[in-house]
């Protein structure tokens, strides 16, 4: 009898052995699956391609329609956070809380005829799109003017198209996105700058049922979605950054 209950303590000792293993080597599959599914954005078919961060902005240049009042650019240092204003959780990816680190651009100007005036902000060149554009976005700060904010792309036709982003009226800082139409005609080849897409500016245009006078809007994180899915040919394995 003392022999059996022996056995008896010994099988379940071995069972709650084999239990806890289990259970151990479950968690660690499932740390193990997290971990896999969780993708980095960049690894999908589209990419991320930072067109500018603003800070080295200086020779960014401004122009507007009417020669009344002044019309400039001002890089500017981050005061405060930086965070969408109808969204508290999107945030740039440097977090927003880059204080007196991060920079961004200002923008200053006059509007005078309503519905007709607009102020052009562009970089020293043309920045080449290498994959096909996708989507356009940019953080921009708003003082809740009706006025509409604009990407201008030229295709490799020389015809440029305008991308509207939306009005910016708000106040704060938000991240405006953009579509880009698909009938705008660019490259499927990821290596080769055949049929390239360039960025040629973002400009503003006035509204109708605002009234004339200074106008200020800043702007920061200039950013394209593109898409690689389409770049995949016999040799694309190969990098040319060598």
């Amino acid at each position: 009898m003392g022999k059996f209950k022996s056995l008896i303590v010994i099988l379940a000792m071995l069972f709650a052995a084999n239990g806890m293993f289990a259970q151990a080597a479950g968690a660690q599959g499932g740390q193990t699956g997290g971990q896999a599914g969780a993708q980095n954005p960049d690894e999908g078919p589209l990419k991320k391609l930072i067109l500018d961060d603003f800070e080295e902005a200086e020779d960014w240049r401004v122009k507007s329609t009417t020669p009344l009042g002044e019309t400039k650019t001002l890089k500017m240092v981050q005061r405060g956070l930086i965070k969408d204003v109808f969204d508290d959780n999107t945030v740039p990816d440097s977090g927003g809380d880059q204080i007196d680190k991060n920079h961004f651009l200002g923008v200053k100007t006059y509007f005078n005829v309503r519905g007709f005036d607009r102020v052009e902000l562009s970089p020293p060149h043309e920045y080449i799109i290498k994959g096909k554009a996708r989507q356009v976005s940019v953080w921009v700060l708003g003082r809740k003017y009706r006025h509409t904010l604009f990407v201008k792309f030229r295709d490799y036709k020389q015809n440029t198209h305008n991308v509207r982003l939306g009005r910016l009226d708000f106040f704060g800082w938000r991240k405006m996105t953009a579509t880009i139409p698909g009938f705008i005609p660019q490259s499927t080849r990821f290596a080769l700058l055949d049929k390239n897409l360039h960025f040629v500016s973002l400009f503003v245009t006035s509204d109708v049922h605002e009234v004339g006078g200074d106008f200020y809007f800043y702007v920061d994180d200039l950013e394209l979605r593109t898409d690689r899915s389409e770049a995949k040919y016999p040799g694309s394995e190969i990098k040319d950054n060598w």
